[in-house]
């Protein structure tokens, strides 16, 4: 057991502040912009709510974080009322915000000034692996700052990874988002053939979900796009600020990235017709009702 806190309540930050607390047993003290939600959630799970990322911070071992963007985890983490400002020589900060690289070695070289360890730490699962405890977990840092925390971590993922110096969890994940794009989008023209065809989609999913062309998306996503249902998931907002991360790394590194940026114009189509909110899988909307 030991005392740790979580910044960031949404979605996937609040049932994973939970893990923390009912299997890791875990003394936990939350922080999140909107006090409703750390107090709901504080009752819910016996901890305790702060009003500042540096209250929340003060004395533990391990802060974590899960926010939306660059800009966010520096409000949170910097300045005088930031955790940074609370944390204890010898603590970690781990961030689980799908951020830039560029931001990931800002912060660890910050904690490092501070003698703090910094691990960045993006998950992938969304949000039914947050609610279920099976995310995975790419992280980035130094080993031996990693291997503190690995067990805690652990509490609600079902793998997680050390790839390598700072920033490398937060390019793993732009893999990661680089790929489910590419896939969202061919099994989007696969599901929309098919029923153009005139094809039982739901038996073609089930026969070819077991060959090569089979994947997570497939087989979680598949049916309700042929259903046109989309309200659950990870939202088209939150894969374009991604893709934005990924195709500005690849200014960067020169990686030639020209699937992956008309995905995102085409999720720029979704969003031109309300669909923000809506599911990644939402890619077939644009078919389905050209």
């Amino acid at each position: 057991m030991a005392k740790v806190a979580f910044i960031g309540l949404g979605v996937m930050g609040y049932p994973m502040a939970g893990y923390l607390a009912k299997k890791g047993g875990h003394d936990v003290a939350v922080y999140n912009r909107t006090t409703e939600k750390a107090e709901k959630w504080a009752a819910e799970y016996g901890g305790s709510f702060k009003t500042t990322p540096r209250e929340a911070a003060e004395g533990a071992e391990i802060v974590f974080c899960c926010v939306g963007n660059d800009d966010d985890l520096r409000s949170v983490i910097l300045g005088a009322d930031g955790a940074l400002a609370g944390m204890s020589t010898g603590a970690t900060l781990v961030d689980h915000t799908t951020a830039s690289a560029e931001v990931a070695r800002e912060l660890y070289a910050k904690a490092k000034e501070n003698g703090i360890g910094f691990i960045d730490a993006p998950v992938s699962g969304g949000q039914a692996g947050a609610e279920n405890g099976v995310l995975t977990v790419m992280c980035g840092g130094d080993a031996d700052v990693y291997e503190k925390v690995e067990p805690a971590i652990m509490c609600f993922a079902r793998a997680s990874r050390l790839m390598g110096a700072s920033g490398a969890g937060q390019l793993t994940k732009m893999v990661n988002q680089i790929c489910i794009a590419g896939l969202l989008q061919g099994l989007s023209e696969g599901v929309n053939f098919g029923m153009k065809a005139g094809l039982d989609m739901d038996a073609v999913i089930d026969v070819i979900s077991k060959g090569a062309a089979g994947s997570w998306q497939m087989e979680n996503r598949a049916g309700t796009m042929s259903k046109g249902e989309f309200e659950f998931g990870f939202a088209v907002d939150w894969m374009r600020k991604d893709l934005a991360i990924c195709l500005g790394e690849a200014k960067n590194n020169g990686a030639r990235l020209p699937v992956t940026a008309m995905i995102d114009q085409y999720y720029a189509h979704v969003q031109a017709r309300g669909g923000n909110r809506w599911d990644t899988s939402s890619l077939v909307h644009l078919l389905m009702n050209d």
